[in-house]
């Protein structure tokens, strides 16, 4: 019998195929709260979503009394979860999560405590009440061959009594971005209602573009105007900045602190040093004009290697891409003409419409799609969004949308160790340079073009399909099993 922690000779779980069963979200509404939210790192569909699924399963153990009940949890993580979850903190969001913590409110700096508590003494609190026994080996599976035929990111939690009669067991699936649905559940991990009636609903850039030119709107105009039938204007304002604020935060924490990044690879910070080049040699840019790229190399390094250590980032639209958006926009705030809050609110508005789209036509999971549904689609946002703040039209935003994924087609997941580091970190620095020319060309043209967005969409979702499930997250290829391990 092979061991549970290793894939059995011969069999790699297959990836189902993505857009089916729980993964289908065409006809659900999206918001900006769905494709920012601030947690950890180092994987929103690893970390986050893992987390939140654990939170929920206990939430709903309460909700329907049975949490005293409760005397023994088992959970059995599938496919990519089961592959990459170690090296993603899995097994440490599970135990935040039945603990009681939230990715969006709990202190990084609490977590090394808190596991060791949980590890040391051999009992958890569910929901931080019902303390039962938790051991790990006999708790926790990683079935690494096997996978639930909803998605790769499959989990199973079930609930036992004293007696060791099952209470409850539920089905969730991490499907992107810290998104988290179940046969019976949609998501909105902590805010709820996404059917309702939106005043501008798109489901393709087609649409997007069509209503634009309807209404006389632009893209970030719509995306707000739909955000309202959520909650008020000023309450989405504030969201965003709080969201912007967090973003440059990420920045200046990576940029200040030093060190090994934890795993095992001995990968060494490197935002620290450049940040300290740069900062004492000003004269720089008079000599080399293209030491802007390296401040713009600076802000996706100094947020993905925050991820990387567990810290606090915002997921945009995933933590393994968070780095793309936030250097892009800090790029705008402090090299381009122009700048005020709205724009930096309009970067995000127009970056979020992109992003839904590619949630309802495709997938943002590394899992279903490779990289290129992480640091492909973040790409594509930020250069849409910034577009639109340095004055594209609707139509240009989305040849540069088009553009960033475009030459993003393809891209694989395989991080060595099954960590969110190599290549991932620097593979954030690529995405924001490619998204910062793709608004250049698009700006220089008048928006007409021949692929659209929605048919690069489409082509990155065949493109998923197709490829092996050992270059989605695996660390069963590429990368990940041709360089030898620090």
């Amino acid at each position: 019998m092979p061991d549970r922690d290793q894939p059995a000779p011969g069999k790699t779980p297959t990836s189902p195929s993505p857009g089916t069963g729980v993964t289908s979200q065409m006809d659900i509404n999206i918001s900006v709260t769905d494709l920012y939210t601030i947690g950890i790192g180092p994987s929103s569909s690893h970390t986050v979503g893992p987390m939140r699924a654990a939170r929920r399963f206990v939430d709903h153990l309460e909700a329907h009394d049975r949490l005293a009940a409760t005397a023994h949890i088992r959970i059995e993580l599938y496919g990519s979860l089961a592959l990459t979850g170690r090296g993603h903190a899995t097994d440490i969001a599970i135990l935040l999560g039945l603990n009681g913590n939230r990715p969006s409110t709990i202190d990084p700096d609490t977590v090394p405590s808190l596991i060791s508590k949980i590890r040391d003494s051999g009992k958890i609190a569910l929901n931080g009440k019902q303390t039962i026994a938790f051991h790990e080996v006999e708790s926790l599976l990683f079935l690494t061959d096997q996978i639930l035929p909803e998605h790769a990111n499959g989990m199973r939690f079930m609930a036992f009594d004293s007696q060791g009669g099952q209470i409850l067991s539920k089905d969730y699936f991490s499907v992107g971005g810290g998104y988290v649905v179940s046969h019976d559940e949609g998501d909105r991990a902590e805010t709820r209602g996404h059917n309702i009636i939106l005043p501008y609903p798109f489901t393709s850039a087609g649409e997007l573009l069509a209503m634009g030119r309807d209404h006389g709107l632009s893209i970030a105009e719509i995306m707000l105007a739909n955000e309202s039938a959520w909650r008020s204007e000023s309450e989405t304002i504030a969201f965003l900045d709080e969201v912007s604020d967090a973003m440059m935060d990420s920045i200046k924490r990576g940029c200040q602190t030093e060190g090994v990044l934890p795993g095992g690879l001995k990968v060494k910070r490197r935002a620290h040093a450049l940040y300290l080049e740069l900062m004492d040699n000003p004269e720089r840019a008079s000599r080399d004009p293209l030491t802007v790229l390296d401040w713009v190399n600076l802000y996706a390094l100094a947020v993905n290697e925050e991820n990387a250590a567990g810290g606090r980032v915002v997921t945009a639209p995933t933590n393994g891409a968070a780095g793309v958006i936030p250097a892009v926009l800090k790029y705008y705030q402090r090299f381009c003409p122009g700048v005020t809050k709205d724009g930096s609110r309009n970067f995000l508005l127009t970056a979020a419409a992109i992003g839904s789209i590619y949630k309802k036509r495709a997938s943002i999971s590394a899992a279903e799609m490779g990289c290129q549904g992480e640091v492909g689609v973040a790409c594509s946002m930020a250069a849409g969004a910034l577009t639109a703040v340095l004055g594209g039209s609707n139509e240009q935003v989305e040849n540069a949308a088009e553009i960033g994924m475009e030459h993003n087609l393809g891209l694989t997941c395989d991080p060595i160790g099954g960590l969110v580091q190599i290549p991932c970190i620097e593979r954030n620095t690529m995405g924001a340079m490619k998204a910062i020319n793709a608004c250049r060309l698009a700006l220089s043209g008048d928006g007409q073009h021949v692929v659209s967005l929605d048919e690069v969409i489409e082509t990155m979702r065949q493109t998923g399909m197709d490829m092996l499930s050992k270059y989605k997250e695996t660390s069963q290829g590429g990368l990940a099993v041709n360089v030898v391990e620090c």
